[in-house]
């Protein structure tokens, strides 16, 4: 038998559909095809002389989704004071006309 199966004690990362991976040496030469994958169900790496760089491999096709952050909280502060400056906003009786009485007899 040619192939050997590694067992890791903390365990391989499943792959991005949920797969169990499992760590297999080829025994045979460089060579003649032998080396170090990881393998899936549905996918694996390349044969690597160095079982290291296996693992390094099936880590990076396989990881996590990234998240999305969580908006920012805005600021709160308590020392400010905004004074309503909109001509929108203000009582119709506090209101002027446009142009006013300036300049008119």
């Amino acid at each position: 038998m040619t192939q050997k199966h590694i067992s890791h004690p903390e365990g391989l990362p499943n792959c991005a559909a949920g797969h169990r991976a499992r760590h297999i040496h080829d025994l045979r030469g460089p060579a003649a095809g032998g080396g170090h994958l990881v393998e899936c169900a549905c996918s694996s790496t390349k044969k690597h002389s160095d079982a290291d760089a296996a693992l390094a491999a099936w880590r990076r096709m396989n990881k996590p989704a990234r998240t999305p952050r969580a908006p920012a909280l805005p600021e709160v502060t308590d020392n400010v004071v905004q004074f309503n400056l909109s001509l929108a906003d203000q009582p119709a009786g506090r209101r002027k006309a446009a142009g006013g009485a300036h300049g008119s007899r």
